[in-house]
């Protein structure tokens, strides 16, 4: 299935976290927390200002980020769990 987010809104896919710590200890997965790192699948084509322009976002697909822990919205595509968001629930893209 296809799908574009509207506006200033991305489509991002949770990046899971290790489940393992740095001693070697195994987390379960209902201790685990959701991850607040994805990465960008697909973005909006801008957020629309009080004047009727619309701005470009600051993202694109393929970036890195860290977003806030209750954001977004989470959908079922092709049988994958991803998060649809405001471009401003994103706290920031992480650096390569």
């Amino acid at each position: 299935m296809k799908f574009r987010p509207l506006h200033d809104r991305v489509l991002l896919r949770r990046i899971e976290q290790e489940n393992k710590t740095a001693g070697g200890i195994i987390i379960p997965d209902t201790a685990q927390e959701k991850p607040m790192e994805g990465e960008i699948v697909a973005v909006g084509t801008g957020h629309i200002n009080d004047n009727g322009e619309v701005r470009p976002l600051d993202v694109k697909a393929g970036d890195t980020v860290i977003f806030s822990k209750w954001s977004g919205t989470e959908v079922t595509i092709d049988g994958e769990d991803m998060l649809v968001m405001k471009e401003s629930d994103i706290i920031g893209v992480v650096a390569a």
